[in-house]
């Protein structure tokens, strides 16, 4: 072992115009770990959706394709607008906006807190641009 580190082998020159000792430092098998070391952002390149369940993505995913075709073309844009999504709402945003939508298709009086109160039109809205500017990107 090395007094400069573990496994690290050193090699020492002299430097050409000074007649001084330069020290070189390979490093070797050291660093192997990192390179073999999985990294988050590798795993998922667009980094956006990452704070979303992987249930929620999912899910958008698969109704995003019943609407726009069972197709590759459709995975692809339809992963696209869910990233976009993502990075534009934080994922509580999301969540509370979905809950307006679905909670404001059911039946009854009280449907209606979901569709009128202020909370609830500015959740939907807030999804809806979100959704319109992943359509435009993505679509």
């Amino acid at each position: 072992m090395s007094p400069t580190g573990a496994g690290d082998a050193v090699s020492m020159h002299r430097a050409p115009a000074t007649g001084g000792i330069l020290m070189i430092r390979y490093v070797g098998f050291s660093i192997l770990p990192l390179l073999l070391t999985p990294t988050p952002v590798l795993a998922n390149s667009a980094g956006v959706a990452g704070d979303y369940p992987t249930a929620t993505v999912v899910d958008y995913v698969l109704g995003c394709m019943q609407t726009n075709g069972q197709t590759r073309q459709a995975l692809e844009s339809c992963s696209c607008s869910i990233d976009v999504i993502a990075s534009i709402l934080p994922y509580d945003h999301y969540e509370r906006a979905e809950t307006f939508k679905s909670m404001s298709l059911t039946t009854g009086e009280n449907a209606g807190l979901f569709r009128e109160s202020a909370p609830a039109k500015a959740a939907r809205t807030e999804l809806k641009r979100a959704q319109a500017e992943a359509d435009v990107r993505c679509f």
